[in-house]
């Protein structure tokens, strides 16, 4: 009798193993637990469609602005303790705003009990690595500034800058409350720092060293005031003059007769102090004014629950409604060789708005106080993906357990 080959003995094995793998019950499927993460093989290489910006090449375009998306292949973040406590925040800005029983976004309806039992699914899963998630959870992925899924990824920061309670030579600049009861359009940044159109009406709650700390605070939405004494207040949003955001970065760069270098934070105040009789010009191309309230308390977003750092971004709640819970391909970002050299997966938490947040294809992303955050924000600037997460629908679960 001929003995079987070893390539027949091979095959055999692999096809009852695979066997095995396809009548596995899917809910005895346990997450995997931190203490086995050492058992996970190694990331693969970046894929070479991978360009510097962080975009894919040769992605299809989106028919509507979400997509069905398979989860099975995504990698889920481990849900630790910092993950809880922004879940936490989440669910009570959940129950802090107006729950509706339809969000409609193009092709899309859910309500917010949904968004709230995403977030108690993914609670559910504390302190473990769920890879059981896409049996419990559906992704959209957003169509973003392309429509083939790329969303451009920037970050913002809370600064803290010197301040002092009374106008003087060294702290010159005001930083001005709403004004509750005016009558017709808010003035202009201009008519505001140069015409002085508030002064007279005792709203200012500081006074600040630099004009440019305050329009980067204004940018941010928040920041901490600190006093020649070291007590620092938070300076939070309090609405703004609702004239059009423009962006002075694209003004700096669109003149060619000024050599501004870099139009990052930094590079842009350093040519202020170089030229300080352009400040004022170039401030100005930008009309938008954001007031100030003085708080005792951290940082928060339009959701009204505290901000959380590497966790909580703002959006344009018409395409990303606050209290949705996402899965996100972070672009990371290597400033030494200028580009993006691949993504990391992170759970992300609609907290905030921006007004310069605008559609689907942006969202800022929040990194915490001071200057590391500040270094941090500036290098935030390039692609990656979003999958909006949504409960399965009961009669999926059905026919999964079928």
């Amino acid at each position: 009798m001929q003995k079987p080959s070893y390539l027949l003995i091979l095959t055999l094995c692999l096809w009852f193993s695979c066997q095995q793998d396809d009548d596995r019950d899917p809910d005895s499927v346990k997450p995997l637990s931190i203490d086995s993460l050492q058992q996970l093989p190694e990331k693969p290489a970046p894929s070479r469609s991978l360009q510097q910006n962080g975009k894919f090449i040769n992605q299809v375009v989106f028919n509507n602005i979400y997509r069905p998306a398979n989860l099975d292949t995504i990698p889920f973040p481990i849900i630790d303790e910092p993950t809880l406590n922004v879940l936490q925040h989440q669910e009570r800005l959940l129950k802090l705003i107006r729950p509706r029983k339809n969000h409609r976004i193009g092709n899309l309806t859910f309500s917010t009990d949904q968004l709230a039992e995403t977030v108690d699914i993914l609670k559910s899963r504390q302190h473990t690595l769920p890879f059981d998630l896409s049996k419990v959870l559906d992704g959209y992925q957003i169509w973003g500034r392309d429509r083939r899924g790329h969303v451009l990824f920037t970050a913002y920061y809370t600064p803290v800058i010197p301040v002092d309670d009374t106008q003087s030579a060294e702290y010159p600049y005001p930083i001005y409350d709403r004004p509750s009861n005016w009558i017709g359009p808010l003035p202009t940044r201009r008519e505001i720092e140069q015409e002085g159109a508030l002064d007279s009406l005792d709203l200012a709650i500081a006074y600040a060293k630099s004009k440019a700390d305050i329009y980067y605070m204004q940018l941010q939405g928040s920041g901490y005031a600190e006093y020649p004494n070291g007590k620092r207040v938070l300076l939070s949003y309090n609405g703004t003059n609702r004239h059009p955001y423009r962006s002075i970065e694209k003004y700096l760069l669109s003149r060619d007769d000024w050599n501004v270098g870099s139009v990052s934070i930094p590079g842009v105040k350093e040519f202020f102090r170089q030229f300080p009789e352009l400040q004022d010009s170039v401030l100005f191309q930008n009309p938008s004014y954001t007031f100030f309230r003085a708080r005792f308390r951290s940082p928060q977003g339009a959701g009204n629950v505290p901000l959380t750092g590497d966790f909580s971004i703002a959006v344009d709640k018409r395409y990303i409604p606050l209290g949705s819970c996402l899965l996100a391909a972070v672009p990371i970002y290597d400033p030494k060789i200028n580009r993006v050299t691949g993504h990391e997966f992170r759970f992300l938490f609609a907290q905030d708005t921006g007004g310069s947040i605008k559609g689907p294809g942006h969202i800022d992303f929040y990194f915490g106080t001071g200057p590391e955050a500040r270094k941090a924000a500036m290098n935030m600037r390039s692609y990656g993906r979003l999958w909006l997460l949504l409960p399965k629908k009961p009669e999926d679960l059905f026919s999964m357990q079928q």
